[in-house]
């Protein structure tokens, strides 16, 4: 497997160069930037800032995998809103050609919300409305997945929406394309399930991994902490991760230290070599 680190894992405020520089530096061999409004990879982006982007990091021997992005929270596929619904599909499409200016072969993607308990002010969906969206608009997407040959990504995340393995993977089935399949966050399960689970069920649909660790015992969103010290039993995760194949990009996606915050890059490196056997 490779090992990568996503951009919200470093302190804000550094340059392009900087970012990936301090990836190299870590000992990760690839780096996952997100999508924003504006920024370093934004809806504003010109093409042209995108490919000087993708050389410098393969002037440092650094790979851009999968872009990720934290806009389908505000723009949900599910909502109400159908203006929403058509800037989420925007958003998407705008993704998977940046994802291939960036030479990342995918993007991930939010499917959707019924609801999110740390948006309290956010819309609660309809659980089988939320579906049906979440379903009409991927299946759209889909086709330009296929024509730009960039695979979507549909993250496993705290939205009270495809809860279990067995759902999730009968999501992606319907959707019906080998451009679109998971990306698994190992970490995202543990307060409800079982990693390895996911793993098992879900085999050859996962496009990408998100690396995280969980305390089940805080039980909300300040029970995420650093890889091996939570409830994730990494073992027996690498093992399901071998027997379905998988030998992709495993990112690490991690809160950023109060004090001496570029720690947090180092200190996921060593427990990601001890974690994968590098």
């Amino acid at each position: 497997m490779k090992k990568g680190i996503n951009i919200w894992s470093f302190r804000r405020g550094l340059s392009a160069r900087e970012y990936i520089q301090m990836a190299k530096d870590a000992g990760y061999g690839g780096i996952e930037f997100g999508l924003d409004e504006t920024g370093i990879v934004g809806l504003d982006s010109r093409d042209e800032d995108i490919r000087e982007l993708k050389r410098i990091a393969e002037g440092e021997g650094i790979e851009t995998p999968s872009l990720a992005t934290g806009l389908y929270w505000r723009y949900p596929f599910t909502s109400s809103d159908r203006d929403i619904r058509e800037k989420a599909k925007s958003i998407a499409r705008r993704q998977l050609d940046l994802a291939a200016l960036l030479g990342a072969d995918t993007i991930l993607v939010v499917p959707g919300l019924v609801g999110a308990d740390f948006i309290p002010e956010g819309e609660i969906t309809e659980y089988d409305v939320a579906y049906d969206l979440a379903l009409e608009a991927l299946v759209e997407l889909k086709d330009y997945a296929e024509e730009v040959k960039v695979n979507i990504g549909l993250e496993n995340v705290w939205n009270k929406f495809l809860l279990s393995p067995l759902e999730m993977r009968d999501f992606v089935d319907r959707i019906d394309s080998p451009y679109v399949g998971v990306y698994f966050d190992v970490g995202n399960v543990v307060s409800t399930g079982y990693p390895e689970h996911w793993i098992k069920i879900l085999g050859k649909r996962i496009k990408k991994v998100h690396f995280k660790d969980f305390r089940v015992s805080v039980g909300n969103i300040n029970g995420f902490v650093d890889l091996l010290s939570g409830d994730v039993n990494y073992p027996a995760v690498m093992e399901q991760f071998r027997k379905v194949g998988y030998d992709d990009y495993v990112i690490a996606e991690m809160g950023v230290y109060k004090n001496y915050p570029d720690q947090t890059i180092y200190t996921t490196s060593i427990a990601m070599d001890r974690i994968l056997g590098l």
